[in-house]
């Protein structure tokens, strides 16, 4: 029998307490051997099990891993990452060392898709601006297509900005509708867009050829402000922008003045700052949407991301291929 891989946990308390059930810990304990049930706040905490660790169970609240961390962690064959991005947090010389990576983005992009998918076919329904008329004129003036123009699912075009896990997953979400969906996606190519579920086509198109477009892109150097006044200008009346990813995506300026000319709706669950000041007119906009960045896991969806990393480390201990491996060229393409 296989000598069972050294754990550890490195994170704040609080996400031990928040995303972890008695289960998880368990189905730890019988992969590997579990240093501590409890996590450690940072690696000179580990002391004399630094020497030992073979697997690092990370979270919010670990310190970044460098050079000075690896070298004292000699035996290290994984980090699974129970968050997402890596980006910032691990330094290259993880990857120089041959040690593997894996992370939960695959499992928080699933209640980001759901939001998208809610969000997608409330704006072609006109949700949103109907039950703003609703509650102010308390009158059902059906089949509303005078208050709602272009009101409907039916044969409209969804323009997903980004082939990221959260955009795949919400081309698969829209499948089942009578959409048509196009993708932007510079790295993806027009057979693999069609084994997707989508035409791919430039920026502009798809700008212009779109009743609702969703943004999936990760915010890099060059996707900053990606859209801008010009593009926002080649969106049609009634179009709905919905951006879950990054506010830093979106030229806010560009947005707002845009926005207040009435003929264009947001669904904005990230903007640029994260929090807007209290005196902002996107809180006041009748025809923009407002969340808090909830898209992301929430409540006992974060569990989920548990479950991928617990069952990323039990592949990894019984041998098995990961499932969510990160290689080091996927960096520059990552958020």
């Amino acid at each position: 029998m296989a000598k069972a891989h050294t754990t550890a946990m490195v994170m704040h308390p609080v996400v031990l307490d928040e995303l972890f059930r008695k289960d998880h810990l368990e189905r730890l304990a019988r992969a590997t051997r579990l240093v501590s049930s409890e996590p450690f706040r940072d690696f000179e905490s580990l002391g004399e099990h630094l020497a030992r660790v073979e697997i690092l169970v990370t979270s919010w609240g670990c310190p970044p891993v460098d050079v000075t961390v690896i070298d004292q962690l000699p035996r290290l064959q994984l980090i699974a990452h129970l968050a997402g991005s890596v980006k910032g947090f691990l330094d290259d010389v993880v990857w120089r060392r041959g040690i593997r990576v894996t992370n939960a983005v695959a499992a928080n992009a699933v209640p980001v898709a759901e939001y998208t998918l809610a969000a997608i076919l409330f704006a072609n329904k006109k949700v949103f601006q109907l039950n703003r008329f609703y509650r102010q004129h308390k009158d059902n003036r059906a089949p509303w297509t005078r208050e709602a123009p272009e009101v409907g699912n039916y044969h409209k075009t969804v323009g997903i900005v980004g082939a990221s896990h959260v955009g795949r997953l919400v081309i698969e979400y829209l499948k089942p509708f009578d959409l048509r969906v196009l993708l932007y996606d510079p790295y993806v190519t027009p057979l693999a867009a069609r084994e997707l579920g989508a035409n791919k086509v430039g920026l502009s198109e798809l700008l212009s050829g779109s009743d609702v477009v969703s943004l999936h892109a990760p915010l890099l150097k060059d996707t900053r402000h990606m859209i801008g006044a010009r593009e926002l200008s080649l969106m049609g009346d009634h179009t709905t922008l919905i951006n879950t990813a990054r506010g830093g995506l979106v030229d806010q300026s560009a947005l707002l003045e845009e926005l207040s000319k009435g003929r264009l709706f947001a669904v904005l669950d990230t903007t640029e700052p994260e929090v807007l000041p209290p005196d902002s007119p996107f809180y006041q906009l009748p025809n923009v949407f407002l969340t808090p960045h909830i898209a992301g896991s929430l409540g006992d969806e974060t569990q989920r991301l548990t479950d991928f990393i617990v069952a990323e480390v039990e592949r990894f201990a019984s041998g098995r291929a990961l499932k969510h491996l990160i290689r080091r060229e996927q960096l520059v393409r990552l958020a």
